[in-house]
């Protein structure tokens, strides 16, 4: 399948997500305004990319999602969080997790793909009300979090980190139960993980991905600071 280069000037424009090749790349250059960000999003494509490349967009096949439903949660760490070892907050410093997510070492991959520019897009469309941190602190220090963009009744989410044992999964577990008593249909978790695996995320082929994409579009969007959520 041929790789598309994306027009400069019309950043809503983009070809169809099942025209992406075997890896899922499907299109490459454009910017991360946030305007084509989330035309990106909406379509069930995402930007992903290395220091010194170009930017390509991706919509891989299978794609891995979690249903807030199906949400599986171990007794250990069921037992984590009912001691409150950490504060859950929501969007209270959104560059810092982005920031450490971006200096997390991960097996296979040399350096980060969150470079500058992405850090720079992401705190914009923060700003906008369509990106989200959800974070775990401690003793008023942040420990761990994660964080993504929230269209609809989806929520895609974009990477975590921990500082301290079960930080991210403290904060990643209570931002889908949140997710669950709001309605959202969906988690994006992109590619497969065994770290999200064990939560219950499933490959689904793409086009059961993209059906269900279509469906949760369909309820409004939450935008805004998520600042305001109760503590868990």
């Amino acid at each position: 399948m041929p790789i598309y280069l994306l027009s400069d000037e019309h950043p809503e424009l983009f070809p169809p997500p099942e025209r992406a090749d075997k890896s899922g790349v499907l299109a490459v250059g454009g910017d991360l305004s946030p305007e084509r960000l989330l035309a990106a999003y909406s379509r069930g494509i995402f930007p992903w990319f290395s220091e010194g490349d170009p930017i390509l967009w991706h919509s891989p096949d299978p794609r891995f999602v979690l249903t807030p439903d199906t949400l599986h949660v171990g007794r250990s760490l069921r037992k984590t969080m009912a001691r409150g070892e950490y504060e859950v907050r929501y969007d209270t410093a959104f560059a810092r997790v982005i920031t450490e997510c971006g200096r997390v070492t991960r097996p296979g991959q040399n350096g980060t793909w969150i470079t500058d520019e992405m850090l720079g897009a992401y705190v914009e469309l923060h700003e906008r009300g369509f990106a989200h941190s959800v974070e775990a602190w401690q003793d008023g220090e942040l420990k761990g979090g994660l964080y993504g963009v929230s269209l609809g009744a989806a929520f895609f989410g974009e990477s975590m980190f921990a500082l301290a044992p079960d930080a991210s999964k403290v904060a990643f577990v209570s931002s889908v139960e949140r997710f669950k008593d709001w309605g959202f249909q969906l988690v994006d978790c992109q590619v497969e993980t065994e770290h999200l695996a064990r939560f219950g995320a499933e490959s689904w082929p793409r086009k059961r991905f993209l059906a269900a994409l279509h469906k949760a579009l369909r309820e409004p969007t939450r935008q805004g600071k998520w600042t305001e959520v109760p503590a868990q």
